[in-house]
């Protein structure tokens, strides 16, 4: 992988939020963020780290994902995003863990109940019928429960306000790498009557001929190598909803069905033939809100979204004569997750309070069918292993309640009024674990003309996932004399439970904008997959001889994560034709880890192993760095020389960082052992043409140096792409 002469210090200069390519003078007409307090406010007044991206900025960045583009902002890196299409992609931010930023349609809780974590692969979300996304950076636990110790991503849905008709119709045609072809068309149809009922749908379709999503590293001649096996990648949305407007209501319902096909392999370096994922989601959204007057309103919102993912693996081709590996795996995973929720917003000058509560459900099943020729049975045979989850019925359910107020200091005194106190408190009740608290405290002052300086003490949690909760997998000895009657899934977790410090300050004067921030984020009660070893052997004659001194894997609380960062921002505007617009976020992190703290009625007193390092936990360890947790940068420039065009160069660095692979020395077993992966940055260059009348014209030129780097070691990603978009608005 090559190395690159990027330098830091010009990110530095020129950090900045890369979203706001054109948006400059709109971020200066007091744009309104509704995600960081559950009510309307001005974003320059928040106290908090927030990124706004609108629709008009998605159609200029010729994005082609969710995922591309959440990975250009600030504090955010999604793998994935630069691999090939249909690649699951996981977000990190903060340096938090994938699981740990919580993901919302118009103000829902989105999840994947039946992944191992509860993250959702951001490959599922759509650019299809999106009004805005609004990013919250940091501990949000407090408005939104459980996920959000690194940040919020909030995705809304398009209203229409305005009489009439709206139809917006777009596609895009591109090739990134030899043999390789996308197509993309989305199609947007709403309509608005006078008395305030309207009614829209949206649909996307998107077909890939992608590449070999692993790397080929095979060499000697003697070890069998597939044929070229490129992964394609099917998707499908369908949008409705429908909704009434006017001074005292809004209310609406939508619903969203989503279908996904892609070709996936076995692991990284190793190709697979004949391995699907098929996904699909039908996800039901529904909000009413009743403005009482000009100082109080009630609002209610909702969803329930049931998913299901079928994976699939067919016999494959093993050597050149034509033989199969004589396997075949199907398993089927569901999930069923329900929302809703009541608030009330009150406010007057000085003060804004925000009180509500709520209840949530979630659900998952899991049936594998594994289907083999047992060559070593008498006589051999084919044979048939089932496992299911649906005796134990992995369900969760919690009840909330919270309440939020921004006091402004005009309250005491006109001379107090550039002083803001906030702070929330939220109550949860989780069937699992019982009753949780989280609060914030959030302090900032109004210095300067358009400045703002502020600081965030935050608590947060993160609760432990179906999987991790109700696994009722069992170890037995080979003979079936020994167990030790524990379940991989533990359902004595904890939640995570985090604390979160944060000082920051943004400032908008003339035609620049600019931000800095610094967060130190502790996570305690991290979950971890560990393995058991026999008591009554030390740890270094666990793997001598013939022996069995294993005892089984489980999910238990052990551990403190810390990460820390800085994030820098700064967007201006030089003279009528140019914009600059980037940003850097440093982040470091170290896990810690106590054997006091291990529960030994989990473990039986047993040698504990963890799977993510291979250590041992026999005595206090600390592990420094974080896995997938880069430090990055972004620089646009946009030059208009004419009022219909614009010519804009995307420059992106992401830094060194560790990612891991199986290890079969890290003890009896082997574990996830640690690997370097290599700096890289890219340069994107495009062109955007407004043609006629509300037809445009996009062409972008991605990687435009065909840089060869790694997201993860052992898979591709794309090289040169070129891709076109005519669009037409109405």
């Amino acid at each position: 992988m090559k190395k690159t002469n990027f330098s830091i210090s010009i990110l530095v200069m020129l950090a900045i939020n890369v979203s706001a390519q054109d948006t400059l003078s709109k971020k200066q007409l007091n744009e309104v963020v509704i995600t960081s307090s559950r009510s309307e406010r001005n974003v320059d007044d928040v106290g908090r780290s927030i990124s706004i991206i609108t629709a008009d900025d998605i159609k200029k960045s010729g994005a082609n994902s969710v995922a591309e583009l959440l990975t250009q902002q600030q504090g955010i890196y999604v793998v994935g995003a630069g691999q090939n299409p249909g690649m699951t992609s996981s977000i990190f931010t903060r340096g938090a863990n994938s699981n740990q930023t919580a993901i919302l349609i118009d103000g829902v809780r989105i999840t994947d109940p039946s992944a191992i974590n509860n993250s959702i692969d951001v490959t599922e979300l759509s650019l299809a019928n999106i009004d805005r996304i609004e990013i919250l950076r940091g501990s949000h636990s407090t408005m939104y429960g459980s996920s959000a110790i690194g940040g919020v991503v909030n995705i809304i849905t398009k209203k229409i306000a305005k009489p009439g008709l709206k139809f917006d119709f777009s596609n895009t045609v591109g090739t990134f790498g030899k043999g390789t072809s996308s197509d993309l068309d989305n199609m947007y149809l709403g309509y608005a009557f006078k008395n305030g009922l309207y009614v829209s749908g949206e649909g996307s379709f998107e077909t890939v001929k992608g590449l070999n999503a692993t790397v080929d590293n095979i060499t000697r001649t003697s070890v069998y190598k597939h044929p070229v096996m490129t992964d394609g990648f099917k998707k499908a949305d369908a949008a409705a909803k429908v909704g009434f407007i006017n001074k005292k209501f809004d209310l609406y319902a939508s619903y969203k069905y989503t279908q996904q096909l892609a070709d996936v392999d076995k692991a990284a370096y190793t190709d697979d033939d004949n391995y699907t994922v098929n996904f699909h989601r039908d996800l039901y959204t529904y909000g009413a809100k009743y403005k009482v007057n000009d100082k109080f309103n009630v609002s209610y919102i909702g969803g329930y979204s049931v998913m299901k993912r079928i994976a699939i693996d067919d016999s494959s081709l093993i050597d050149n004569n034509n033989n199969y590996d004589k396997t075949y795996s199907r398993s089927i995973y569901t999930g069923k997750l329900l929302s809703n929720e009541l608030q009330a917003n009150f406010n007057i000058k000085g003060l804004n309070v925000v009180v509500g509560g709520g209840a949530n459900s979630e659900s998952m099943s899991a049936n594998t069918l594994y289907y083999y020729y047992n060559s070593f049975g008498f006589p051999p045979s084919y044979e048939t292993l089932k496992t299911s989850l649906d005796s134990v019925s992995p369900h969760a359910a919690t009840v909330n309640a919270f309440l939020h107020t921004d006091l402004g200091g005009s309250l005491l005194s006109e001379k107090l009024k550039a002083f803001t106190l906030s702070g929330g408190l939220r109550i949860t009740n989780h069937n699992a674990f019982g009753t949780n608290v989280t609060y914030e405290i959030n302090p900032s002052v109004k210095i300067m003309d358009g400045g703002l300086l502020y600081a965030t003490y935050a608590t947060g949690y993160n609760a432990p996932s179906l999987y991790q909760l109700y696994d009722a997998t069992r170890y037995y000895t080979w003979d079936n004399n020994y167990t030790t009657g524990l379940t991989r899934g533990n359902k004595k977790l904890k939640p995570e439970s985090s604390k979160t410090v944060e000082v920051g300050f943004k400032q908008h004067f003339n035609n620049i904008t600019l931000s800095a921030a610094y967060f130190q984020t502790e996570v305690k009660n991290v979950i971890e997959y560990v393995y058991l070893w026999n008591k009554n052997v030390a740890v270094d004659s666990l793997g001598v001889g013939f022996s069995d001194n294993y005892r089984g894997d489980t999910y238990i609380n052990l551990g403190t994560m810390i990460t820390q960062g800085v994030e820098l921002g700064l967007t201006t505007k030089l003279g009528e034709k140019f914009i600059v617009a980037g940003n850097l976020s440093l982040v470091s992190g170290k896990l810690i880890y106590h054997p006091e703290d291990i529960d030994t009625s989990q473990t039986g007193g047993n040698h504990v192993q963890l799977y993510s390092n291979g250590t041992f936990i026999n005595k206090e360890t600390e592990t420094n760095g974080l896995t997938r947790r880069p430090n990055t940068g972004n620089v646009s420039v946009t030059y208009m020389p004419i009022k219909k065009l614009a010519l804009t160069a995307v420059m992106r660095h992401v830094g060194a960082r560790a990612d891991v692979f199986y290890d079969s020395s890290l003890g009896p077993y082997g574990a996830l052992g640690t690997v370097g992966v290599d700096q890289y940055t890219l340069l994107d260059l495009s062109a955007r043409a407004n043609i006629y009348k509300g037809l445009s014209a996009m062409l972008r030129v991605e990687n435009v140096f065909n840089e060869k780097y790694y997201e993860i070691k052992g898979y591709t990603t794309r090289g040169r792409g070129v891709y076109f978009t005519l669009r037409y608005m109405l």
